[in-house]
């Protein structure tokens, strides 16, 4: 069922699909592309399952050669992927990711979508994935998309076979050329033309490729060639796509910037098939759609067009908005309106801001903001009324060419504002696979536009416009020059454990720490803090009055009553109620150099493993690889750790003159590798010998997973093994232990088949396929209707020492708080003790 969402459209700037917290002019050469795109018509629809799957040298073809309005449709936001850059998995990676895809379509030009459907990490084939996700409402998700954005030809990345090389990739398929049948019709999903009309799209094609040993492409193919060197871009195509897939840095996905032509292949799926371009068939002027006067009108503006000043246009432009609002066609003219209003600005040099030096506001608080305003053109820029949210104010002041104006105001915010969030996160999933939304009609949006604007009427010549600029935050960063982002609204205290994760063995009292974060000047009187796990109050306690400092409260919760809760994970959550009002959030703030800050707010719970988890280490080692929970995990757990870096392996000679590397590495009772360090940490190959050494001498070096791709070393182990893309994604499947009395099963915790219930996501993945004899393999599981697989541990005497290579996905159970992959990964480290 859809349900209305109400958002203001403003015909007067181009918000829709990336929301920018200025408006600003884009430059002459990109006002230019813009212009050739407006007199195109035909639009594309590319398609394909996560961030990165998409064809970034073909969107730059089509947008910057073709002037073809295009979109890029990702399935999922890739809550799924592992993350290079920290330790945010799930939700918060999907966050990321799905910026990271914004950043990239501020280089190529693309507009972003996304579906509903949460990425559950990889799975095999379309049966797996479709077990998860719902066919039904990922397709209608698809065909919303399609009605919204009325795409003449969509293109697929992927086929729904086994080529596709992951389930997911090939469930995008499917239900590409599912949406594609209904999208045109109007029994299907009927919801949806309460807001939009049915659409039909031309042809729908399988965009082939050449992925290492795999070739689908074929001379009998349609063939397109892309590349092409671009003066106002100084670049080729290939090179533009180069930078802009380079923007996935959580991924890793650093990609060559491949100047010269190359050679694109399509395979017909389904619609009219074409024969000699993409756009076969397609309405692509507006001569042909019966608007001769708009194309004859756009030819003299391209042809007159001032790189050095834009402005001279505006006469003409102002005249096309006339002919353009005049259009039958009610979805051709919103679009077409809506690009050429952005134009429009452009040209006359336009900006607007409305400030403050404040990162986060609370509801109902009061607050200073700077509006700043400047336009740039001749043909001068009238502000005629500024609505303050909800205050209206009359200016009917002209803009002066090049003259900043600044105007200060107090703007309350609305009591009942909502908290920054992404829409996407702002109520608990349908299911694992779902995402569920506010509001139906955010469907498809890479962000909801910001509720809370000042709103501009502006006047040019004899057309009247409206802007909405979002209320933001400002400030001068010493390296990075101005910084504005959104502002972002929170709550006026949020509660959140000083741990991520509580460790607790049995008859133990649980020590926990509370910390409570005042963003208010609101004083908060009588207050009870209540500690629950399934409804039960375990602990907590009052406090009478709060006001102004951020504060930390210890509490404990008696053993007695942990005594009654069996399970070994539970989650304890947090509230504090106080004059009717009930506080129980805590802000996830992600921040990263290539990013805006970004926030959601999760419930103030916490996980706490409970149970029998015993480790005898007291000192370890860690090289860091790429971001994961380990290193904290193991402080929590009593165990001292140092990350090593070049000074732990080279240095001054100790005391008796002999070279003290080895002495300073045997200070630990373990040493471990994070994962893929093997792929980020490019000093690994120097530091090798020094760990070999230290094995040798007696030490016990445990490796995480990594892959193939970017590697360091060679070889890792002290005995070759080969890394292989061999993964078991059902974290339920069964695991046979091929020695039950092996040391690093039985010391100093009992594994049993019970240690390896209740992981999430995969058991592990890019497990080694073949190995020296003097490794011995301790698990063996698989994938349903799958071989046995037997390299998801390996462990090999080396000297006195041990050596363990595990692929298990620690990285996600730790998080998680399962204590049984927490009992397996401290017997790893105490393997020396044994």
């Amino acid at each position: 069922m859809f349900k209305k969402v109400f958002i203001v459209l403003i015909p007067g700037f181009f918000t829709v699909f990336c929301s920018a917290q200025q408006v600003r002019p884009s430059k002459s050469s990109e006002i230019y592309r813009e212009l050739k795109t407006l007199k195109h018509l035909p639009k594309v629809l590319y398609l394909a399952a996560h961030p990165d799957d998409e064809n970034t040298g073909l969107l730059s073809w089509l947008i910057n050669d073709q002037n073809v309005e295009t979109g890029y449709l990702s399935l999922t936001r890739g809550d799924g992927g592992q993350n290079l850059l920290g330790t945010e998995q799930g939700a918060a990676l999907g966050l990321i990711r799905t910026h990271e895809l914004l950043e990239a379509r501020k280089l190529d030009g693309a507009q972003q979508f996304f579906t509903r459907a949460i990425d559950f990490g990889f799975s095999k084939n379309t049966t797996d994935t479709f077990k998860q996700w719902d066919a039904e409402v990922i397709t209608a998700d698809v065909v919303w998309v399609i009605r919204k954005f009325r795409p003449d030809v969509i293109i697929c990345r992927f086929p729904p076979t086994a080529a596709a090389g992951h389930g997911q990739h090939a469930a995008s398929a499917v239900v590409a050329e599912k949406a594609f049948k209904l999208a045109g019709d109007k029994n299907a999903f009927p919801d949806q033309l309460k807001y939009v009309n049915v659409w039909q799209p031309k042809r729908v094609l399988w965009n082939t490729f050449r992925f290492g040993a795999v070739n689908t492409t074929a001379e009998n193919q349609l063939k397109v060639t892309v590349g092409q060197y671009d003066a106002q871009l100084g670049m080729g195509y290939g090179e533009l796509a180069g930078l802009s897939r380079s923007l996935h840095k959580s991924q890793g996905a650093g990609t060559q910037s491949v100047a010269g032509i190359r050679t694109e292949y399509f395979s017909h799926i389904d619609g009219e098939p074409a024969k000699a371009t993409l756009f076969d068939g397609v309405v692509k002027s507006w001569t042909a759609k019966g608007n001769t006067d708009i194309d004859q009108s756009l030819d003299k503006i391209i042809s007159a067009f001032n790189f050095n000043q834009p402005d001279l246009s505006l006469p003409a432009l102002l005249a096309l908005r006339k002919k353009v609002m005049a259009l039958k066609d009610a979805d051709l003219k919103k679009d077409k309106i809506t690009a050429l209003d952005h134009i429009i600005l452009s040209c006359a040099g336009f900006m607007g801001e409305a400030v403050t030096s404040q990162a986060e506001a609370v509801a109902g608080d009061r607050y200073n903001f700077r509006l700043n305003l400047i336009s740039r053109a001749e043909n001068p820029v009238v502000l005629e009324n500024v609505k303050w949210l909800n205050q209206s104010e009359s200016f009917n002041r002209k803009l002066s060419k090049d003259s900043l104006i600044t105007i200060q105001h107090e703007i309350q915010i609305p009591a009942d504002a909502a908290l920054t969030e992404p829409y996407w996160l702002a109520k608990q999933a349908k299911d694992a696979a779902t995402f569920s939304v506010p509001n139906d009609t955010l469907i498809g949006l890479p962000e909801a536009e910001s509720p809370l604007n000042v709103l501009l009427s502006l006047k040019i010549g004899s057309e009247k416009f409206q802007v909405q600029l979002p209320l933001s935050f400002k400030k001068l960063d010493p390296v990075r020059g101005d910084v504005v982002e959104a502002l972002r609204i929170v709550p006026a205290l949020e509660l959140k454990f000083t741990q991520p994760l509580y460790l607790v063995k049995e008859n133990e009292d649980l020590h926990l720490s509370l910390n409570f974060k005042v963003n208010s000047g609101k004083k908060f009187n009588n207050g009870k803090v209540n500690l629950m796990y399934n409804g039960e109050r375990l602990g907590g306690g009052e406090i009478n009055a709060i006001s102004g400092k951020d504060f930390t409260v210890d509490y404990v919760i008696p053993k007695a009553k942990l005594a009654s809760i069996k399970s070994a994970r539970l989650q304890l959550d947090a509230n504090y109620a106080a004059d009717g009002a009930m506080y129980n959030k805590k802000q996830v703030l992600i921040q990263y150099p290539h990013l805006p800050s970004l926030q959601y707010f999760a419930p103030a719970t916490v996980t706490v493993m409970k149970g029998d988890i015993q480790a005898k280490v007291k000192k370890v080692g860690y090289i860091e690889g790429a971001g994961d929970f380990i290193p904290e995990f193991l402080r929590i757990a009593g165990i001292q750790v140092e990350v090593l870096k070049d000074e732990n392996f080279y240095g001054s000679l100790d005391q008796s003159g002999a070279n003290g590397s080895q002495n300073r590495l045997s200070q630990y009772d373990a040493i471990v590798l994070g994962v893929r360090a093997n792929n980020t940490e490019k000093k690994l190959g120097r530091w090798m010998p020094f760990l070999y050494s230290y094995v040798k001498a007696g030490g016990n070096l445990v490796m995480q997973y990594n892959t193939n791709q970017d590697t360091t070393v060679n070889q890792l182990g002290m005995y070759s093994f080969s890394i292989a893309n061999k993964r078991v994604t059902e974290e339920n499947a069964a695991v046979t232990f091929l020695n039950p009395n092996h040391k690093l099963l039985n010391f100093p915790n009992k594994i049993t088949a019970d240690d390896f219930k209740g992981w999430v996501q995969e058991r592990g993945a890019y497990f080694p396929d073949q190995w020296d004899a003097a490794y011995e393999p301790l698990f063996e599981m698989h994938d349903t209707g799958e071989e046995p697989l037997q390299g998801s541990t390996l462990y090999a005497k080396y000297g006195k020492g041990n050596f363990i290579y595990s692929p298990l996905a620690f990285f996600r159970q730790l998080p998680a708080g399962n204590a049984g992959a927490a009992r397996l990964f401290l017997n790893f480290l105490s393997a020396q003790k044994n």
